[in-house]
Order: structure tokens, then sequence, then C-alpha cells
């Protein structure tokens, strides 16, 4: 994409202010912290409910971006840059993405549906790659910010594109068509996802529909619900199997792990057999079918490549790798605009000053070899990425683009040259078309361990944080808690994806928490908690912020600071006003007054309290004196020592239930992870957490046999048991078994029978159709954490820090 601002500006209908509207932009960005954005660059300062883009202007102008589009111009910035000046942000990249897309004239997919976008159209890709050079949506950028961006990535050499639409509520679909334009529609499986955005279910279909106004065709399941809201004047192309009047009627038989189709279409009957059972990917595997055959495919060839299809990761996942490396591995795609996201998600997830980058060819760029290897060594200096390891005949040509790279023909090759490529204390991305293989370079970096693992949604987190952050007003600040190993979750993926969100603090329990997320690299002020007096010294060294909550504690600490010759270094009060637990009660106001008046050696960042009954409404008369008796005793430090600190009492719970106690701030904890203790607001929370294994062994006892220590179980009839490598070791609570809990294997629900092991436990498979390397759910949306500490009659803190961490983490965003 090259374009003027002499162009841009009548597009988007903008004033324009600045010095050189004839300046060249030749990428597009929303995100601040992204390193690729340059002098050719045109920043949209899109204004939402949690992030106002106008914010990071002055910033990213320091970063050498020269060129926004904005609402207003900041004073601080003013004659600075070029801006762009219009009434929406947003509105206006839609506007410039909709006439881009009317540069070009070449069929479209437009696909939307409530389940299965995304794979319908990594499955297309993969089914038409051979035949035509496709651009298509990176990752899932479904929304009226990812559509846009996804549509701008288009070029001259590109002869088919391939776009998903994503809605939530009414009145975005039409945003979305106006943008895409498709010629071809596809509309996928309409479920119950987003129901709470729509008046109704027909409400949701008819807005949904709003994609294919001016479609060539209409590819669609046949069904009575769906026809009655589709435009007569819309030409559809259907498919069924269980009505023969539909374009294509099609029969279903499993055999083995596969599925044969028994396709009729135009009075041919012919079989496709395509590696799944699931009736979602049956579903979305046919949707691809009926492409081909609108687009003529013979038989032979829908039947070669159908029986290619394989499982889609959508996922970037974060790993713990061999000595002490961190592995991102996104091994399943390999083109220009998904390796722009994976290189800002290695940015944002970065555990080390070295960053690798293991490469594969990369496809369907729709630029010449030259030209896209040129721009791919341009994409990787700004992300200043340490070393780049090319695999693939042609990445091996363009070698001489690349500082610091190696480069070989296969994964063979590198596989042979393992153990002297050195990895060590890095961050690797490794990013590989499906061809490559790159899952066995992943398996090769990975740290060993058993095949137990939490699964942490990082996109959930951020979902989180911004449903609380849409609680606050305007002015207030965010701390958020990443103590306790982030609550079970991993302290420093987590914390790293909140300087990302920019959160003002984070909060930690003890010293040697908040230095390991410093000499992390993590930038964000760090709150400790619960500072020992012996910490002290370690909490100057590593730039730390004690909070102090005694007498003898501040003398221990002023002692400390004025050998070390410090001036303002920033330490926090905490106020008792109920919890008793720690903190200045009202008696000692007076001596601390006295000991902090002119003291130049500490400044007060912020002063605090911590409520008792938040989270329970039933004791609102305690909770609203310990708010007025900080609003007091506060009031009084603040007037007495004439400072302005931050003020903040409210946690996860006091956030929702008293929002006129924000003060300067709030301390976000395990709402973040997903956790609520009010049904109504759990249920605007994301799953954060999923536990998984597997089954390690299946084995049918008789009648009177038992299963585990002490014979807790015995068989009453014939029982199938599967064994599954999770334990009490492992954090899982032994009052868990026994027929209270269960586990999720295929979508259903397994009993735990017998008493859990250190090591394993047991559970009653007899109804449930598996096999030994089947998944099993331990908790997640099913069973929830929730429901755990319900049953256990615990609480969820409980059940998410109790997870060992001998338990692989793995992070991940869709």
């Amino acid at each position: 994409m090259t374009q003027t601002l002499r162009n841009i500006i009548p597009i988007i209908k903008a004033n324009w202010i600045g010095q050189n509207d004839v300046a060249v932009i030749d990428a597009i960005s929303i995100d601040s912290r992204s390193l690729q954005n340059g002098e050719n660059t045109l920043f949209f300062a899109i204004s939402g409910p949690n992030n106002d883009g106008h914010s990071y202007i002055e910033e990213l102008i320091e970063k050498g971006v020269k060129h926004f589009v904005v609402t207003h111009i900041p004073e601080k910035v003013s004659g600075k840059a070029n801006f762009l000046v219009v009434e929406n942000t947003l509105e206006a990249l839609q506007k410039f993405a909709s006439y881009y897309r009317s540069l070009f004239d070449f069929p479209i997919i437009g696909i939307t549906g409530s389940n299965g976008k995304t794979i319908i159209k990594e499955w297309l890709n993969f089914l038409l790659s051979p035949d035509y050079n496709i651009i298509r949506s990176p990752k899932s950028y479904n929304s009226q910010v990812g559509v846009p961006l996804s549509i701008l990535g288009i070029n001259e050499k590109h002869n088919l594109g391939i776009f998903e639409a994503g809605i939530s509520t009414m009145n975005e679909m039409e945003k979305l068509q106006k943008i895409i334009r498709p010629t071809i529609g596809i509309l996928s499986n309409i479920g119950s996802a987003h129901d709470e955005g729509f008046p109704s279910v027909a409400e949701k279909i008819k807005e949904k529909l709003k994609l294919f106004t001016s479609v060539n065709v209409l590819i669609l399941n046949k069904n009575k619900t769906i026809n009655a809201f589709v435009n007569q004047k819309i030409k559809t192309f259907s498919w069924c199997s269980d009505d023969k009047s539909a374009d294509v009627y099609i029969t279903k038989k499993n055999t083995g792990d596969l599925t044969e189709l028994q396709v009729t279409y135009k009075e041919d009957t012919f079989p496709i057999v395509i590696p799944f059972q699931d009736q979602a990917s049956v579903e979305n595997a046919i949707h691809c079918m009926m492409v081909m055959l609108y687009f003529g495919y013979n038989h032979k060839v829908i039947q070669t490549r159908m029986a290619q299809l394989y499982p889609v990761e959508m996922r970037l996942k974060v790993k713990n790798g061999i000595y002490n490396c961190t592995i991102i591995d996104d091994s399943y795609s390999s083109d220009f605009q998904s390796l722009k996201i994976a290189l800002d998600f290695l940015e944002h997830q970065k555990q080390h000053k070295k960053k690798t980058l293991i490469l594969s060819d990369i496809f369907q760029s729709g630029l010449n070899n030259e030209e896209l290897y040129s721009q791919v060594s341009q994409l990787i200096i700004s992300n200043k990425i340490s070393r780049v390891i090319g695999i693939g005949e042609t990445i091996s040509q363009y070698k001489s683009k690349f500082i610091n790279s190696v480069t070989f023909k296969n994964v063979v090759e590198f596989a042979q040259s393992f153990d002297r490529l050195n990895f060590e204390n890095e961050t690797i991305l490794v990013k590989g078309a499906r061809d490559f293989h790159f899952e066995e370079i992943v398996s090769m970096l990975e740290e060993k361990t058993h095949e137990t693992v939490l699964e942490i949604n990082l996109n959930a987190v951020s979902h989180n944080l911004n449903f609380f952050k849409s609680k606050l007003a305007p002015k207030t600040k965010m701390m958020v808690m990443v103590k306790a190993f982030g609550y079970g979750n991993g302290g420093f993926e987590i914390a790293k994806l909140l300087e990302h969100h920019k959160v003002d603090y984070l909060g930690v329990a003890f010293a040697d928490e908040g230095i390991s997320l410093k000499n992390a690299g993590i930038t964000v002020p760090i709150m400790v908690m619960n500072p020992e007096t012996t910490s002290f010294p370690a909490i100057i060294q590593h730039h730390l912020e004690p909070e102090i909550y005694s007498i003898k504690g501040l003398k221990a600490f002023l002692k400390i600071a004025e050998q070390k010759k410090l001036k303002n270094f920033p330490i926090h009060l905490k106020i008792d006003t109920g919890m008793h637990r720690l903190g200045f009660e009202e008696e000692h106001l007076a001596e601390l007054i006295s000991i902090l008046k002119d003291n130049e050696t500490v400044q007060i960042k912020s002063v605090l309290s911590h409520m008792a009954t938040s989270d329970d409404l039933k004791h609102d008369a305690f909770a609203q004196s310990q708010i007025a008796l900080f609003e007091k005793l506060s009031t009084q430090l603040l007037s007495a020592l004439k400072i302005k600190p931050i003020r903040h009492i409210l946690n996860t719970s006091g956030i929702s239930n008293y929002p006129d106690a924000q003060y300067d701030m709030v301390r976000l904890g395990i709402g973040l992870y997903g956790i609520s203790n009010d049904e109504e607001e759990q249920k605007y929370l994301e799953n954060v957490g999923t536990l998984k294994s597997v089954i390690s062994q299946i084995r049918t006892i008789d009648q009177g046999e038992s299963v585990g220590y002490g014979r807790r179980f015995i068989a009453e009839k014939e029982t199938k048991i599967a064994t599954i490598p999770i334990g009490y070791a492992d954090g899982i609570r032994r009052s868990w078994g026994n027929g209270l809990g269960y586990v999720v294997i295929n979508n259903k629900p397994a009993k735990i029978v017998g008493s859990i092991c250190m090591d394993m436990l047991m559970v009653d498979v007899t109804n449930i159709d598996c096999k030994e390397g089947n998944a099993v759910i331990v908790f997640g949306e099913n069973p929830s954490v929730n429901h755990i500490a319900k049953q256990l009659n615990t609480i969820p803190y409980e059940i998410l820090t109790g997870i060992s961490q001998r338990v692989k983490r793995v992070f991940f965003r869709e």
C-alpha cells in the first residue's frame, strides 16, 4: 500500500494541519506499542472505552511517527507533526479501507456466522492456494477494527480475497459490508455466541445477512429458519443432508476417525473423505467443498485436497523452552500479514533481551521474492530481532538480507545442526508454514514436562481487564495484583501483558516476586504489599516500592534509606480501617505525621487501605464505615503533610460494589483471572485458565474390583476406568475425589473414583467414547473454578493458587 496524505485527506473528509501533505504513507497503525511504526506510518488515534490513542501521540512522535488521524490535536504536540482532523477516527479508518478495497476488482469471499469463520477461511486458503494468490484476514481479524486492517493488506498481485466478518451487536455488519464488499458469501453455523447483543435470534440472523447484500452467490446450509430471512433476489448455492431440493445433497457416514460424504450435485454422486468426525468440522469442510464446486473444480481435485484438511491452530502459544528460553509457537502459518502480528506479540511477551526468529519460506504475499524478503528484512530490523534462522529453499536464497542469520533447506538440516545453534536465555518465535512441520522444531526447543498443562488465555485476561476498566472514571488509575505467581496463572507473562496494556501499578506480596519481575524486564512500578524489614535493601536495589504499615517498619526503612542517602524514594502507607491485618491505626497517625513531616528521604506515592467485606453486601454498613474512616484518616494525613498522593481502597469486588469509592486508583485482583463472586458479573468475564491433561491408560474392571488406595471405590458392575496423570502434588485437592469431583472427556463428565493419588487420579469412563491419549479438562469452563471451590467449601483463590509450578503453563492468544 502506497498513498500520499494529499490523496487520503478527501477520502476520510479530514481537515489537514501540518507541513507536508505529499508525504508518502506505506503503513497504517492503531497500536502505539508496535515497533513497526515508522516515518511512513499513518497512525489512527482510535478512542475506545478503555484507551484513547491521542494519549500516545507525543510518545510516537519521539519514536519517529510523523502522521496522525485525530479528532483533536493535543496541546503538547501541536505543530510537531502532520494531523488529519476528523470527527471519528474509527469511521475514518473504515472509510479509508472501503476506498482502498474499491481499487481492486477480483473475487472476494466474505464469511460470517457464529462459529467456524476462521477455520473455513484457513481451509479455503489451503484448498485454493495452489491456483490463486490469496489475501486473507490474519488470525481472527474480523472486528470493526480488524476488518479494515485486513483489507489494507491487499496488493496488486492478489487475485482472490477471503475475509471474516464478526459482529457482537446490532448495526455493525453494514459497516463491514461496505469495507469487504464480498462477491461470494458464506454463512457458517449460527449458534448462541453473542446472543446477548441482539434482541432476538431473528434479529441476529438478519444482521449477519447484511454482509451479503451485493454478493453474486451466497453459500449456506439450507434451513427453513435461515431461508425465511434471505433476500429472494440473492442467488443462493445451498447444501443439505435432509432436503434433496438443496443444490447439493449430502449424506454422511463415519468410518474409523474419518467421515465419508456422498455428494450429489447436478445428477452426479461422488464420495469425499475428510479426516474429521465432529459435526462442526464436517460442516466447515462442506462449506469449503461448496466453494470448490462453485469454482468448477473437478471431483478428483476436490477429493484429493479435502482428504488433506488438518486441525487449524488459531492461537499463538507461549511455552517454556530448554536452557531458560521462552518459545512462541506459531508453527502452522507463514504469511506476511500474520508475521507482523506474531512479531508484535513477540515484543509484548519477550522475556529476554535476545530475540530469535525461526522463519520458513513465506507464501502468498502477492509480492515478488525480492520485494517480499526486503520487506521481511525491514520488519525484522524494526522489531530488533537478534538473529534469524531461515528454513526453506527460497528464504535461503535471500540470506544476505538478514543480519546475523543462518539458513537451512529443511527441518532435517536444522535438526542436524541443532546443538551448535546454542539456544540459551532468549525468546524464540517459531513461525512456519504448515508444510514445513515446524511443530518438530517446537518439540526440540520445548522444555520436557509431563502432559498436564495449564493453558492461559491472554485474550481473556485482556477482556477481563477491559471489563473492569470500563467501570472506572476516566482518570482512575489501575493497579493489578500479580502476587502468588499471578494467582497461579504465571507471574511474568501476565505482568508483561499488563505492561502492554499500560496499567499504572503491579502489586506483589513479597520482595522476591517483585525482584523476579524486575529481573525479567518489567518496567511498570511494582508495589510490595507485605515487605519484611530484611528485604528493604533488596527493595531499594531493585527499585521496588514498599508498602509501609507500622511505625517500626517505617523507622527501619528510613534508617536504611538515610544510610544510602536516598531522596524521595517512593513508599506507600497502609491505613487499617477495620481489616485488622496490617496498617496504621488512628492512634498512630500523630506519630506517623511527626516522623514524615519535612522528611525528604522518602516520597509518599500512595495512601491505601483494604476492605474486609466488599464482596458481601450483607456487611454493607461495615464496608461503608471502612470507606468513611479511610476518607477521614487519609484526609488528615494529606492535610498535615501537605501532599497529594494516590489514594486507593477498592479491590476487585469493591470496584463493582462501591464505585463511589474509587478515589485515585483501584486494585484489581482475582477478577482479572475471570473469577467473580457475583453470578451476574461472572457472565461478563471470560475464563482465563484451563487445566488440561490426557488419558494415560484405560482398563476395564469387573464387579467387586476396586480402584486406588484404601479400596475406596468398589465397582458395582463392569466398569471402564481411565487413569489421568495429575494428582494432589499438582494441586488437585484429595477431597475432590471419591465421587465428588469430575473431569470432562469428549464433552462428557467423568466422575473421579477412589482417592486422588499424588501424581494420578482415576475416572469412570464407562459411558464415554474415548481412548488413551484423549484430552481431559480438569477445570476451565466446565467444571469451573467457582464450582469446584463451592463443592469443596473453599474459595476460588485457593483452587487457582494451589496449582503446582511443576504444571507447565502455556500462554496463548487467539
